[in-house]
């Protein structure tokens, strides 16, 4: 009779482990990890004359960085994400709270309702925002048909119409885990917190809230995320005119043909992002042992 050893039986789920998750992680390899190490790797090289990668060494990529003009679309884009994520936090954190209140029929409607725009097409959704907000479109006619304007507004192209496509677009990411923070709170701990005498208000800034802020964290990140590295809002809804560091990656690549600058700016972008997931994580994590 043979005894399984010990290391024997540690191999084993190891095993099974790598075969579940074989299939994934080379997906990941294969189509993200290796590209991206790919146009990473053109940020120590210099353009050609006529674009594309010439192969010699070079630092000035990163100094180009922090040029005035480049500097000002980072934090263009910064200003016009973090008002987009405070509209979003504004506007959200009422809805998720009202949606955990609700019965539970009308809560399975009112989540579907929020998730409905993710069933249709990015782009149409966009090109329905310039329908809305050109000349003549049902804006515009209902403010002339009740008398409020003599003469179309100027609603496209601008700065303001940028958060409003992309507080459109990504507010039920910030609804869901706020939804989810609110729905996992006890309702017990506002009861006791009601009973202490505490009003409404303080009973939301003492107990509510700090107890959903790993669900606000969550919520403000995937809203700041994509709201910074867009690029199709800020070219169909601002024409063009504020340009943000999407965009101005993909005119690096697609235009100018400066793959290594371009590639900089990608990594400057993710280096960016990878401090916000630390901070979240680090965030939610002081939170949790609180």
């Amino acid at each position: 009779m043979t005894v399984d050893s010990p290391t024997r039986r540690g191999r084993a789920p190891i095993a099974a482990r790598l075969v579940l998750l074989g299939p994934g992680l080379a997906y990941l390899a294969g189509f993200l990890l290796i590209p991206l190490a790919l146009v990473l790797s053109y940020t120590v090289f210099r353009r050609g004359r006529f674009g594309g990668v010439v192969y010699e060494a070079t630092a000035e990529n990163f100094t180009r960085l922090f040029d005035p003009l480049y500097l000002d679309v980072v934090l263009g884009s910064v200003r016009i994400a973090v008002i987009t994520t405070l509209l979003a936090l504004l506007l959200g954190y009422p809805t998720a709270y009202l949606i955990a209140r609700l019965p539970q029929p009308w809560k399975t409607i009112a989540l579907v309702a929020i998730v409905l725009p993710f069933w249709t097409n990015f782009l149409v959704r966009v090109y329905a925002w310039i329908v809305l907000l050109s000349g003549p479109g049902l804006v515009n006619s209902t403010l002339l048909d009740l008398g409020l304007i003599d003469e179309p507004l100027e609603l496209l192209y601008n700065q303001g119409t940028i958060v409003t496509g992309l507080l459109y677009s990504y507010l039920p990411l910030m609804v869901l885990p706020l939804y989810a923070a609110i729905e996992r709170l006890d309702p017990q701990l506002r009861e006791a917190s009601a009973n202490l005498g505490a009003r409404p208000m303080r009973t939301f800034v003492s107990v509510t809230l700090p107890l959903t802020m790993p669900g606000v964290l969550t919520g403000c990140l995937f809203v700041f995320v994509p709201s910074f590295g867009n690029f199709i809002i800020p070219e169909l809804l601002g024409g063009g005119r504020s340009i943000m560091v999407g965009n101005l990656i993909r005119d690096q690549f697609l235009k100018a043909r400066d793959w290594p600058f371009g590639a900089t700016l990608a990594l400057a972008l993710l280096a960016v992002l990878l401090v916000l997931l630390f901070a979240q994580a680090w965030t939610a994590r002081r939170y949790g042992r609180a």
